[in-house]
């Protein structure tokens, strides 16, 4: 059970090692400018291996979904990133339970969003759990665990490919010991836990007033989506990375200092290293200024 980028390599290894009966995805939905419809990523591969494919709307009071599940008769589910909430009922249809695949190390950041959470907090590790599926929200048992240290650069997308990669190695391994009864599941410990909900579009806008570091990270988690933004000139204008500076100035000020442009914050400068106005290119913050000068001196998020 999958559907984004994200659940593909867990796909190609379970390809290579088990014996698929079939893959649940989401249904066929419209997507970019064009709004065509386009099949999910996990769909697409599935098809291609001769994989039969499930695209129910709704796993929750689906019975023709309940009906499809069962007759596959599989000893076990896999789940990775598939976007749907499992109901009881098909968490109790496979003998050796419904195995998942997540992008933290539980219990820090259950949750939608694991991946952004991690690089907003400034954790210096994060990586993948193995679990088992239960009714709570990521509450169930993790079957095993593995970390990686988070780059001093590291953004939403590559720690998600870093770990789409690590899970799905981390699956391979742990998947046949699981089946041979090899491994104990251990109880999460609910006193560790945090929470990273799901992001939505406006969550990119900069608020001035927090530090420096908390928008340098901020910058770096939401790219590539949503992208971290202020408002400059009644557009939208979308911050993609940058650093931190000592100093002061009015929250949301732009300024010259020591060779940089910077912005005042609630505490220190940041500044900005690749910005892009609506239906423009993507510039460095020289290139930048040389085609918008007015930016020096600006207040920003107006």
């Amino acid at each position: 059970m999958g559907t984004p980028e994200f659940a593909l390599p867990s796909l190609r290894g379970l390809l290579m090692t088990q014996e698929l009966v079939a893959v649940v995805t989401q249904p066929d939905r419209p997507a970019g400018r064009s709004q065509r419809v386009r099949q999910s990523p996990v769909k697409r591969l599935a098809l291609d291996a001769g994989i039969p494919v499930l695209q129910p709307r709704r796993l929750r009071g689906d019975e023709s979904a309940m009906v499809a599940l069962a007759a596959t008769q599989a000893d076990v589910f896999v789940v990775a990133a598939f976007g749907q909430i499992l109901p009881q009922a098909v968490l109790d249809l496979p003998d050796k339970g419904v195995v998942n695949v997540h992008a933290s190390l539980l219990p820090r950041w259950r949750g939608a969003a694991p991946i952004q959470a991690a690089i907003r907090a400034g954790d210096e590790h994060s990586g993948a759990t193995i679990m088992l599926l239960e009714a709570g929200l990521d509450t169930g048992p993790i079957l095993a665990k593995r970390a990686i240290a988070l780059a001093a650069d590291e953004t939403g997308g590559t720690l998600h490919n870093k770990l789409a990669t690590l899970g799905a190695d981390l699956l391979m391994d742990t998947l046949p010991s699981w089946l041979r009864g090899e491994i104990a599941p251990q109880a999460q410990d609910s006193a560790l836990a945090t929470y990273a909900p799901q992001i939505k579009k406006h969550a990119g806008e900069i608020d001035w007033s927090q530090a420096a570091g908390e928008i340098e990270r901020m910058a770096r988690a939401y790219q590539p989506w949503p992208r971290a933004y202020t408002h400059w000139q009644g557009a939208r204008l979308t911050i993609e990375a940058g650093g931190v500076l000592d100093g002061h100035a009015q929250p949301g000020l732009v300024i010259q200092r020591r060779g940089h442009i910077a912005i005042g914050t609630g505490e220190g400068l940041f500044c900005p290293a690749i910005l892009q106005m609506p239906g423009k290119k993507r510039l460095p913050i020289g290139d930048f200024i040389n085609g918008y000068p007015a930016f020096v001196g600006a207040r920003l998020g107006q």
